[in-house]
């Protein structure tokens, strides 16, 4: 394997804290297309084997639609191992099986999330994004406001869950339930971790913390059947699933569902804090919303990682991979690749063709692409109707973890002029 002392560390989850390491990915791409990276025991975590990287694009395309070289189904989706005895449980979701069985799945969950019901939900989205902006700019301390806490993450939210046909009462626990295990690796945002018997943190997708999340989506697909609605459970709990296959659903649209819009809102606010230029030629109608919120994806993908695990020996980029090695995609790497972006260091919202790889590829294509495209140019859109240029008023804060690129404070300016 290859252990030459130039390949940067991209793994180390407190490297994101400071952004995505666009120039270790650029080095990597460059000299080490696919390199091998350590995982040694960091913050209390187990060390790990190691994995390959990917980060050219050609190459996380590959990975991405190759499924028999590459599963998601032998050693699950996360860069960590899961505990052995949690794999047969983590093969239950979607997003740990490899077609066919795959495809079963996705075909049934496809049917309760199309585009014409969530379309549906267009207008009650805008209002939101309308409410939410005012009530920010309104309450606004010296003409400032965190995004995140006044706009994004009630935003993600209460979309999704009216999408899912989810009681107001109950939406709280969305929110905390995806907070528990999308930030785990960060001592900031996620409470402490619960600890095993041998004092080690517990997987918070272990079945045993996801048992409460477990029981509510049983007792709401119940309370759906006998009171359904126009929503995503309720297809879902008259889909014929069976009860665990349900509560991986329900699992899957809650964290993902959620996250996806949680990070790139936020994240897309702040590219174009960064490019005011390009924020005026969207405000004057310049450049097509729909291919603006591309190219902000592109540069802010919410996910910055996926394992898989070969499944054959192969070489990949020259490199000898073994079955059972870990191969890792880098998305936020394969959107900057300049083999395939010109000048990709530069947030150009006309940017055209834009195959970047934000929603993934292959089979495991984002299922929830339409609805989060749906969310974010409705607040670009009202954003860019009532609200001034996006300006940073102190310092963002960035989630610590490989996986999901998420900003957890997001100061900008809200009063003055709209831009």
């Amino acid at each position: 394997m290859d252990h030459a002392a130039d390949i940067p560390d991209v793994f180390d989850p407190r490297v994101y804290a400071a952004g995505v390491p666009h120039e270790r990915y650029r080095l990597l791409r460059d000299r080490h297309p696919v390199a091998w990276q350590p995982e040694p025991e960091i913050a209390g975590w187990p060390a790990g084997p190691g994995f390959w990287a990917v980060t050219r694009h050609a190459g996380v395309v590959r990975v991405l639609r190759d499924h028999r070289t590459y599963s998601s189904w032998l050693g699950a989706t996360q860069i960590r191992d899961p505990d052995p005895a949690d794999l047969p449980f983590l093969r239950r979701t979607m997003l740990n099986q490899d077609p066919p069985e795959h495809g079963r799945l996705r075909r049934l969950v496809a049917r309760a999330f199309t585009p014409a019901r969530v379309d549906a939900f267009a207008g009650r989205v805008r209002e939101r994004a309308r409410t939410l902006l005012a009530t920010a700019r309104d309450t606004a301390e010296d003409g400032a406001a965190d995004l995140v806490r006044t706009v994004t993450d009630e935003y993600a939210l209460l979309n999704l869950t009216d999408l899912l046909g989810i009681p107001p009462a109950d939406r709280a626990l969305l929110l905390e339930w995806t907070v528990r295990v999308i930030g785990y690796q960060d001592p900031d945002d996620a409470p402490a971790p619960l600890l095993g018997p041998d004092d080690t943190p517990l997987n918070p997708r272990s079945p045993a913390l996801l048992g409460e999340m477990f029981a509510y989506a049983r007792e709401l697909a119940a309370h759906k059947r006998d009171h359904p609605g126009d929503d995503v459970m309720t297809a879902l709990a008259t889909a014929g699933l069976d009860p665990a296959e349900l509560e991986m659903f329900f699992f899957l649209l809650t964290v993902a569902g959620n996250d996806t819009v949680r990070s790139a809102a936020p994240g897309g606010l702040l590219a174009l804090a960064g490019a005011p230029d390009e924020y005026r030629r969207l405000a004057a109608g310049d450049v097509p919303v729909e291919r603006a919120v591309d190219e902000l994806l592109r540069v802010h993908p919410p996910v910055l990682s996926f394992r898989r695990t070969a499944a054959t020996d192969h070489e990949l980029a020259g490199q000898p991979v073994r079955a059972g090695d870990k191969v890792v995609v880098l998305h936020a790497s394969a959107n900057h690749d300049e083999r395939v972006f010109t000048d990709p260091g530069r947030l150009d919202l006309g940017r055209t063709p834009n195959p970047h790889v934000s929603f993934g590829d292959g089979p495991h294509v984002c299922l929830g692409a339409h609805f989060a495209r749906l969310q974010l140019r409705i607040l670009y859109e009202e954003w860019c109707a009532a609200m001034p240029v996006p300006e940073l008023a102190g310092p963002p804060k960035r989630l610590v973890s490989n996986f999901i690129n998420g900003i957890t404070r997001l100061p900008l300016r809200v009063s003055g002029p709209a831009g």
